[in-house]
């Protein structure tokens, strides 16, 4: 009897929990939730997409509103909407018990700004995805210019660099061996200013100081363009001291173990 009775008990407790669970679960879902609660990682000081901006774009897309109740919150759709969008690298969203939600994204940092041969300007980030420019901030990266037959919307350059035939086709990945190679280095990152890209396909580095001209020649791999800055930082810490950086018109780091300059007239 005893038994049975301790059977029973623990059945009504659990149907109990089961009733309050779904109680709590209908009042939960016809609650009105609150404006969320927005987190914005920012790597640096790029500040592409601050909480109202984000914030504007999921009301206009309908994926917040006034009255909205728990049920209506759509988070798979708004996780999606938010990676979907090019300055955003991660985005979580979560609920909480009553009317609180909260979205958090991290924002992605970029090292170029690339303008094509199509008049559209976008920005290159640290992991070879593009972005689109921002209204509300403008990124202080080196400037990329010339034949550059990447488009806005171009694969990433993971995309480019496994797939041979959009490897003969974009440059996106050796603009990014260049860019990224080049923020990562203080001393360059101060020296270059922009990258140029002539129709032989020759890259051209422009410093902000010395009015010279950068030879660079091509990117097709990590370790050439590491070898290249090599030799280039050596002969800025060497050589221009004592040359002064009025002297050349041209420094070309095209030629293998060696550094040949032009000087002006």
């Amino acid at each position: 009897m005893k038994k049975w009775l301790k059977i029973s008990l623990w059945i009504l407790f659990g149907v109990s929990i089961l009733v309050l669970m779904s109680v709590v679960k209908i009042t939960q879902n016809e609650s009105i939730i609150d404006k969320p609660n927005i987190i914005i990682h920012v790597n640096g000081e790029n500040a592409f997409l601050t909480e109202d901006e984000l914030y504007a774009r999921l009301k206009r897309k309908g994926y917040v509103y006034k009255g909205q109740i728990y049920k209506g919150l759509k988070v798979n759709e708004v996780e999606k909407y938010l990676t979907s969008m090019s300055e955003i690298k991660s985005a979580k969203v979560f609920t909480k018990i009553g009317s609180k939600w909260t979205i958090e994204v991290e924002i992605r940092k970029p090292i170029a700004r690339i303008f094509n041969n199509y008049g559209e300007s976008f920005y290159l980030d640290e992991l070879g995805h593009t972005m689109v420019p921002s209204n509300l901030y403008t990124a202080r990266v080196v400037i990329v210019t010339g034949d550059i037959p990447d488009r806005i919307n171009s694969k990433s350059v993971t995309e480019i660099i496994n797939n041979r035939v959009l490897k003969s086709k974009l440059k996106l990945d050796d603009l990014y061996r260049i860019s990224h190679y080049v923020c990562r280095d203080q001393l360059l990152q101060a020296l270059i200013g922009q990258i140029h890209r002539k129709k032989n396909g020759d890259f051209v580095l422009i410093p902000q100081v010395g009015g010279q001209k950068i030879i660079f020649g091509s990117a097709f791999t990590d370790q050439e363009v590491r070898e290249k800055f090599k030799k280039l930082k050596v002969f800025y810490k060497d050589a221009m001291p004592y040359e002064g950086w009025g002297k050349y018109d041209e420094i070309s780091l095209k030629y293998d173990k060696q550094i040949v300059c032009k000087k002006k007239d």
